[in-house]
């Protein structure tokens, strides 16, 4: 009697980035390739779709379809943020079965792999047979256990550009407009902000002054910082993470988060708005603030070459790690050993990831003095590819 192969799951979750459907399109892929699987059905908008029963048959979707997803933005299944409750449970599991569901892949970020690690055991604990992979994803590349995470490359990418595009503006206007705050995503961590130190080639480049969530700010030196770059170039720039924080919380004295989602992260109104209203105020000088928002992790101009192709290895990977036997893990992105860059995948339990988060380590931040060490940018270079070199005619 021959065993019917069991179908397979698959889901995106979170954020979205430029790369998502790029591991979508891998785990598709190598999924028809090993021809192990049944049907591969995806859940519409993650969890709260599985919930109403709305998933979609992906099997049979022509192969030129998906590699335009592929280079599409946004998640192609529809994305979410809703968290996985004891109620929740059973519905699932009812779900899967109801689907013969074998193998579930989640794509996302920490509370994606927690929700991941919460479905193997509750699946074992039931006694359904129920394989977990998880691919990682988030812009704000704060995952433990990996090198990096797929969408930060891109995003980084986008972050570089826009701080060197802000600088031009700024010092083109001079007077009339020389100082700019830029407010960038990056919820506990300032990976992404960081990332806009890249395009620097000589002091008075933009940025002049980075705020990361991992050094508190104080609104008087960041005040005289600018000041500094003002009175030094005639313009001057700064990038913001959206949580960065004073010693006392939340710049401005927000108390309260305008919104709390299901996984309990607060949101508040951004520093910028503030922090540009403190400079004028100080100065006496008109100081722009921009907040890029979704643009920053959807503009497929910025879309990093490496950061796609990376994405679709780790949807590649995820598939030959549920063929291989291995369950309740996250597929890991490592730099391979020597000089040059070359990026392989590993594997990391998800109870060890979930959850978690990877602040900027001590070797790429001085975080007493608030400065970037250029270990960071020897990190991160290969991540977001060569960037356009401006000129000044003096």
């Amino acid at each position: 009697m021959t065993t019917r192969p069991k179908n397979a799951l698959i889901m995106q979750s979170g954020g979205c980035t430029n790369v998502l459907n790029s591991s979508l399109f891998g785990i598709v892929s190598e999924a028809a390739d090993a021809g192990a699987f049944g049907r591969v059905h995806g859940a519409s908008h993650g969890l709260e779709g599985l919930l109403e029963g709305k998933t979609v048959d992906l099997t049979d979707v022509p192969q030129a379809t998906w590699r335009r997803i592929a280079r599409s933005p946004g998640a192609a299944l529809g994305s979410t943020r809703r968290k996985l409750t004891p109620d929740d449970v059973p519905i699932v599991l009812g779900r899967l079965a109801a689907l013969s569901i074998g193998y579930w892949f989640i794509i996302g970020g920490n509370d994606s792999a927690e929700t991941g690690h919460t479905l193997s055991v509750e699946a074992t604990k039931a006694g359904y047979d129920l394989t977990v992979v998880n691919v990682p994803k988030t812009i704000d590349n704060d995952l433990v256990m990996t090198d990096h995470c797929p969408g930060y490359g891109s995003a980084a990418r986008f972050v570089a550009l826009a701080a060197m595009g802000a600088g031009a503006d700024a010092e083109a206007m001079g007077a009339a407009s020389p100082i700019t705050i830029q407010e960038v995503m990056g919820r506990d961590t300032g990976w992404l902000a960081a990332a806009a130190a890249l395009g620097r080639r000589e002091e008075r480049d933009a940025p002049h002054v980075i705020c990361l969530p991992e050094t508190p700010v104080d609104e008087d030196r960041f005040v005289a910082q600018i000041e500094a770059a003002y009175t030094r170039f005639g313009f001057a720039v700064a990038v913001v993470s959206e949580n960065a924080r004073s010693a006392n919380g939340v710049l401005g004295g927000q108390c309260e988060p305008w919104f709390v989602d299901d996984f309990g992260h607060p949101y508040y109104d951004g520093p910028a708005h503030y922090l540009s209203g403190l400079v004028s105020k100080r100065l006496s000088v008109r100081t722009r603030y921009e907040k890029p928002g979704t643009i920053q992790r959807s503009f497929v101009a910025a879309a990093s070459r490496r950061d796609l192709t990376e994405a679709e290895m780790a949807g590649r990977a995820a598939v030959r790690a549920a063929m291989n036997g291995h369950t309740d893990v996250i597929v890991t992105l490592e730099r391979a050993p020597g000089s040059a860059y070359e990026c392989i995948t590993g594997l990391a339990p998800l109870d060890a990831v979930g959850g978690k988060v990877r602040t900027m380590p001590s070797e790429f931040l001085d975080a007493a003095a608030g400065e970037l060490k250029p270990a960071f940018l020897r990190y991160l270079r290969p991540l977001v590819g060569r960037l356009p070199r401006f000129a000044r005619l003096g």
